[in-house]
């Protein structure tokens, strides 16, 4: 597994916190596998996001974060869900990890037992250990992240996930990890507008890769997104998906801003 970028410190220690995880995770794969194998099948996640007359939104749950710190730690997971649900989200994106983001797989099981839209597990997947528990504990999809994975652990992680059924969402940030991720055989690109070493995001980092993904993947545009104008501009832009955590989960009523970041396109998908 590669190091992540040396200018990455909140990456990397992350990623070592995650590796003591897999090892003690390691040990239960047995039990996890039969586990997963007898979870309700998974919903189509990809399928979820490609309306063609409508910008998917995967509407996260998250109740802190290391870059926004205490969002709001007091969130009722279902309730939330409910609101993005109704307010029109196609999925939605729940954070595991219980020491940086205050997530936990409680949280995906009963989301995902209290809405019909699939549910990414959102977490730093290094080991297929992990996979099987996120499939046990009911998800539907699961975040690879490229500049944590070597390119064979990317690839096998991809195809394990899509062998149980699940979505892999492959998320990059630059040229160099979109080649990668594409190379992978992956067919839901992420390109994540926050830059993981200072936490700035732009928008402009889609806008500007946009070229370089192929026209029959599915496109979705994570971080930074704020606005009902940012998903206009983006859905314009030819994006097929976006998944919004800190304006939803900050917003006064989720279910309304749901609705307003997932505007009707005038021509479709396309890029």
């Amino acid at each position: 597994m590669p190091e992540t970028h040396a200018s990455d410190p909140i990456l990397d220690r992350i990623v070592a916190t995650k590796r003591t995880e897999v090892e003690a995770l390691r040990g239960r794969i047995a039990e996890l596998r039969s586990l997963a194998e007898s979870a309700p099948p998974a919903r189509d996640f990809a399928r979820a996001l490609s309306d063609p007359a409508r910008l998917g939104l995967i509407a996260e749950v998250k109740r802190r974060s290391p870059g926004a710190g205490a969002i709001r730690e007091d969130l009722d997971p279902i309730v939330l869900a409910g609101a993005y649900a109704e307010g029109g989200a196609a999925a939605l994106s729940i954070l595991t990890d219980a020491s940086y983001f205050g997530g936990s797989l409680e949280d995906l099981t009963r989301v995902r037992d209290a809405v019909e839209i699939p549910c990414l597990r959102k977490d730093f997947i290094l080991d297929e250990a992990q996979l099987w528990e996120a499939r046990a504990a009911g998800a539907d999809a699961i975040l690879l992240i490229v500049r944590i994975l070597e390119d064979g652990p990317l690839k096998a992680l991809r195809e394990l996930a899509e062998e149980m059924g699940m979505t892999a969402l492959v998320e990059t940030h630059d040229a160099a990890d979109l080649e990668r991720a594409v190379a992978s055989g992956a067919g839901v690109l992420g390109i994540n507008n926050r830059d993981l070493a200072t936490f700035t995001t732009d928008l402009e980092v889609t806008l500007g890769l946009l070229s370089e993904v192929p026209p029959q993947a599915i496109l979705v545009s994570e971080s930074g997104i704020r606005t009902g104008e940012d998903a206009r501009r983006l859905a314009e832009a030819g994006v097929d998906a976006i998944l919004v955590g800190e304006a939803l989960v900050r917003a006064e009523d989720p279910r309304a801003f749901a609705r307003e970041l997932t505007p009707k396109r005038d021509s479709g998908r396309g890029r």
